[in-house]
Parts: structure tokens; C-alpha cells; sequence
């Protein structure tokens, strides 16, 4: 079992055969699912996967769609390189109950490709209750996905 949070090595290539699409009027669908920590999906990972996905009430195989909630753009980060960056709105399922250790983001529109992995660090437990991803502010600094 390997975890590792990153943006998947293929979302890279693919980024630069023009696979996935972030832009406002994008006919690609992200979706986020999530894992226990027996997944092994890291760097490596190229598609999303129901092997070691969570199972639960609330939860549905496959995950939540994901909203663009930052179109792409651009600014300085904190060491003033040019960095590219979209994210997502925050996202939740409720009346849940189960164990989760980590999420993938992947692009449902494209064969289901991977695009990035989250480690939680710990496992994350939920019993008749929300559970929610709350993305990191949307700057050059912080946003869940970044070029620079």
C-alpha cells in the first residue's frame, strides 16, 4: 500500500497533450473519490479505481462531482514565479458512516484519468454525519491544483 498526495505523473503528460479541460465552458466532469488506507494510489495512479474505494451509507461508488470554483488564471506565488491554478468548491456527503484515508481527483469525461491525489495523513471517520473536503484557498499559493 502506498499513499502519496500529488498530481498524478499521466495528469502531467496529459496536461501537455491537452486531455483535460478546466475552462469555464469545459464539457469535462471531475469527480472525487474516496479511499481507504489500504488503496495504493500515488504518483503512479493513471485512472480511477473502485479497488479499495470506500463503502458506506452516504457514499456512492464513484464519489462526488467536483465545481470548478476558480476558472483557470494566473498570478505570483509567495516567490514570485508565474503560476497557473484552478480549484474546486468545497464538496460533502451527508447522513454518512464510514472510514476514509485519502481521495482522488479524476476526470470522469476522459476514461475516468487521474489527476490528483489527496492524503488525509490519518483515517478520517464520519457516522451519521457530513463529511466534508474543504479545498484550499484558490491563489497561486494555495489552490489544489498549480503550475509554476
Amino acid at each position: 500500500m502506498s499513499i502519496v498526495q500529488t498530481a498524478t505523473t499521466s495528469f502531467q503528460v496529459e496536461l501537455m497533450q491537452a486531455v483535460h479541460n478546466f475552462g469555464p465552458t469545459s464539457a469535462n466532469t471531475f469527480k472525487i473519490a474516496l479511499y481507504t488506507a489500504s488503496a495504493d494510489i500515488n504518483q503512479t495512479t493513471t485512472v480511477y479505481s473502485t479497488t479499495n474505494e470506500v463503502t458506506g451509507s452516504g457514499y456512492t461508488a464513484g464519489g462526488n462531482t467536483l465545481v470548478i470554483s476558480q476558472s483557470p488564471t494566473s498570478g505570483n506565488n509567495s516567490s514570485n514565479v508565474p503560476t497557473a491554478y484552478i480549484s474546486f468548491a468545497n464538496t460533502s456527503w451527508s447522513n454518512a458512516t464510514f472510514t476514509t484515508r485519502c481521495a482522488l481527483i479524476y476526470n470522469a469525461t476522459q476514461g475516468n484519468k487521474s489527476v490528483a491525489v489527496l492524503d488525509f495523513g490519518s483515517d478520517k471517520t464520519v457516522a451519521n454525519d457530513t463529511f466534508t473536503i474543504t479545498f484550499p484557498t484558490p491563489d497561486a499559493n494555495n489552490a489544489i491544483v498549480r503550475i509554476s
